[in-house]
């Protein structure tokens, strides 16, 4: 008995021993609020003084308990405690006034903004509040070299550095992701405006084709950042807003976090009776994030987006109805109350895995699809897709030399099927029901896309001040067309296949610090656009084997920072893209483009971004912001049967874009924007017979802030847009033709002086 109670006490003796060893350092990671690693943050105990920092995997060891200051540069400062027993996960958010210093993950090698030896753009979760939160293109048009064009809602055109401009209806030539999710399908159209603007908490734009990461697209990637759940908080955030037109919107947003385990879930609801004819807009939108720290080592993430959409289509109108009466809906599509009735969906799974300190695998896969229903005046579309795919890379940093050296090497398998039929539009003979009524089958096809990219990326560190940057991706794609329709004379069969030669995009790039806070930077890059189906197949029926994908290359030569006394911010730039087998869609009907090689562009550009802080405290800050980009686009080379446009300008891109304005936020909780945008003119035709007006336009927002108690905020706004009421037309259709007689119609008219109004609930628990 003495023995087993001695055995027992020693046992006991060992246990608490050992516990008390494993209690000895108290273990955490720190990462952002994209939930990239941050390494050297200074963790400062705020009793003892002692400081220690984080490691380069953003892991960290204290020895003792107690209130600790997380501190790095381009983050805000977070107070935490700290006790034994349990993982600690920090999470810090950017501060927007020091970009230049956040880990940007626009390459896959985080990085700080300011030693990126490419263009990049971040827009902040402020960039998006500075706005309404129902239109993309008033946050996209704030950045240099970025330009979206807005018909309606959902009618959309973006383009970056003047690539995708020739696409007449939606984006194309631009890759866009939502966590490493392809909103991009597999003919190279993106369509993101489609998203909740609430549920986004930054954007990274890489401009021109300097990607090797993301497919080396040819006008650049756009990544959407959705905002990730917060640990260690609960929140309900509740918004309702109106204003003219019929706008209204509400937005739930929901928070839950403990200290490993989170979880985000945003519902809205939009409706507009909008500015003209034809264009009521309705959408419903979920979406859903977790992310799960397993341990020091793992962690999951979950996204899942839900967009459920009808909208009318006004269209374009000719230049008559456009000067005296721009509410006007297009004749056809008012007769036929055209519009789009859409599902879509997305639903991606990450997992981050961290062999050691130096080695790290992430991989992701994901899921997508959308359901559409489209009655058009000459036809009435449905179509399917359903997409799926996996993205996996290998992340690492090593010496070489004895000099740093981080790589990433991987790659991407995304493969779509796509299925769509057109039936006639009765509408005609039925004038006197509710527009459109499907008749019998015109067409049945289904696609099979798919492509893969390999690529790799290394940054060397040559000395502490200098980095070089060398990239290469390969790309293979390939479509598959299968025609189910009942075939004739009239109706060739039009099955058949299509695939690219593999196409293999290089980039090597450069940065250069000056000082500690200004930089140099340059960089060459390799990029191509797929082709899509409808482009290859020609009138007879036949895929036209012979066109050749549009190819450019980049070149660019810039610089970023922070000088007088850290108060003024600037990115500045100069660059030029040569682009080669341009891809025309020559129009042989109504509705119907054959796609040819017609030469090539060349894009000079020059892009500066200003950002001034007169005032920057706690409480009240002041700063001035000041964009400007120059385009001088033209084709270089671009015959189109007898007709040579060689040397004309660069159809649908202004030739300038100027924003200018004021930031300001008071102690007495007012705060607000002033924001002035100048669009230069525009050449809407090939032969540049005619231009668009350049424009003005003067926007608004002023709002207060109470704290109502310690968990509950309230936030009330006002916001007025095109103060000075401009005549402009948002969107163009380039080198429309006029039917049956009719005067083209190249013009949709943008919104008069309008208003946007809004309260804004936030329960901390």
């Amino acid at each position: 008995m003495y023995l087993l109670s001695k055995n027992i006490l020693f046992i006991f003796f060992l246990a608490s021993t050992l516990t008390s060893y494993g209690q000895s350092k108290i273990n955490g990671k720190i990462i952002d609020d994209n939930n990239l690693n941050l390494s050297l943050v200074e963790i400062t105990n705020i009793d003892t003084k002692k400081s220690t920092t984080s490691n380069l995997d953003g892991s960290f060891k204290v020895s003792e308990p107690g209130d600790y200051l997380f501190k790095k540069n381009g983050y805000s400062i977070k107070l935490i405690k700290l006790n034994f027993g349990k993982l600690h996960i920090i999470q810090l958010n950017i501060n927007p006034s020091e970009l230049n210093e956040i880990i940007v993950n626009a390459n896959q090698i985080p990085k700080k903004l300011i030693k990126e030896t490419a263009s990049i753009s971040i827009i902040t979760l402020n960039d998006i509040k500075r706005f309404n939160n129902i239109d993309f293109s008033k946050v996209l048009n704030r950045t240099p070299g970025v330009f979206m064009q807005n018909g309606a809602l959902n009618t959309n055109r973006i383009t970056i550095r003047g690539i995708g401009s020739r696409n007449l209806f939606g984006t194309s030539k631009i890759r866009a992701y939502f966590n490493d999710i392809p909103l991009t399908n597999g003919s190279g159209e993106t369509n993101i405006e489609d998203f909740e603007l609430a549920s986004i908490s930054r954007f990274e734009i890489n401009k021109g084709a300097a990607s090797s990461i993301y497919g080396a697209g040819l006008g650049g990637i756009i990544n959407l950042k959705a905002q990730k759940a917060h640990l260690n908080q609960t929140e309900l955030n509740t918004e309702l807003s109106f204003g003219s037109f019929g706008l209204t919107k509400g937005i739930i947003n929901m928070n839950h976090g403990t200290s490993k385990n989170s979880y985000r879930a945003i519902y809205s609801n939009t409706h507009s009776d909008s500015y003209r004819e034809n264009n009521n807009y309705n959408r419903q939108t979920f979406t859903f994030n977790t992310n799960h720290f397993i341990d020091i080592k793992n962690d999951v993430s979950i996204l899942a987006s839900y967009v459920d959409l009808k909208a009318f289509i006004p269209s374009s109108i000719n230049k008559t109805d456009y000067l005296n009466n721009p509410k006007k809906a297009a004749f056809t599509w008012k007769q036929a109350q055209g519009y789009e009735d859409s599902k879509r969906g997305i639903l991606g799974l990450s997992w981050n895995h961290e062999f050691k300190t130096n080695f790290k695998l992430a991989t992701s896969l994901f899921t997508s699809f959308r359901n559409g229903y489209e009655p058009r005046p000459f036809n009435v579309l449905e179509e399917n897709l359903f997409a799926f795919g996996f993205r996996t890379r290998i992340l690492g940093h090593s010496k070489l030399f004895n000099k740093k050296l981080t790589y990433t090497f991987g790659g991407e398998l995304f493969r779509d099927s796509y299925k769509y039929e057109t039936f006639e539009n009765l509408y005609e003979n039925n004038l006197n029901s509710n527009g459109s009524i499907k008749g019998d089958k015109l067409s049945n096809f289904k696609e099979k896309r798919n492509y893969f990219n390999v690529f790799t990326e290394t940054n060397y560190e040559v000395s502490n001040k200098t980095t070089v940057s060398l990239g290469l991706n390969l790309n293979k794609t390939a479509y598959k067309l299968v025609d189910n329709f009942v075939f004739s004379d009239e109706n060739p069969d039009q099955s058949g296949r299509f695939n690219y030669k593999s196409i293999i995009s290089p980039k090597l790039g450069a940065s250069h610090l000056l000082t500690k806070n200004l930089s140099v930077f340059t960089s060459i890059s390799h990029g191509f656009s797929p082709i899509s189906l409808n482009e290859t197949l020609l009138p007879n029926g036949q895929i036209n084997t012979s066109l050749k994908p549009e190819t450019g290359w980049n070149f660019e030569l810039g610089s970023r920072g922070t000088i007088l006394k850290n108060k003024l911010h600037f990115n500045v730039l100069v660059y030029r893209l040569n682009i080669k087998n341009l891809l025309v869609s020559r129009r042989t009907a109504q509705d119907e483009f054959i796609g040819i090689n017609a030469g090539n562009t060349q894009h000079d550009g020059f892009e500066i971004a200003l950002n001034y802080d007169w005032i920057k405290k706690e409480n009240t800050t002041v700063n001035t912001f000041l964009n400007y980009t120059l385009n001088n686009f033209i084709f270089k080379e671009f015959i189109d049967n007898t007709n040579n446009y060689s040397g004309n300008d660069l159809t649908g891109v202004p030739n300038q874009i100027f924003n200018a304005g004021i930031d300001f936020k008071f102690a007495f909780n007012l705060y607000g924007n002033i924001n002035h945008q100048y669009v230069g003119s525009m050449p809407i035709t090939d032969n540049n017979n005619l231009y668009t007006n350049s424009y003005n336009l003067t926007n608004f927002k002023i709002g207060y802030l109470i704290n109502l108690n310690k968990t509950l905020k309230l936030n009330i706004y006002f916001g007025l847009n095109n103060v000075l009421n401009e005549k402009y037309a948002s969107q163009i259709l380039i080198n429309a033709s006029g039917f049956n007689g009719n005067a083209p119609r190249y013009y949709y008219p943008g919104n008069p002086v309008n208003y946007y109004s809004g309260i804004n609930f936030n329960y901390n628990f």
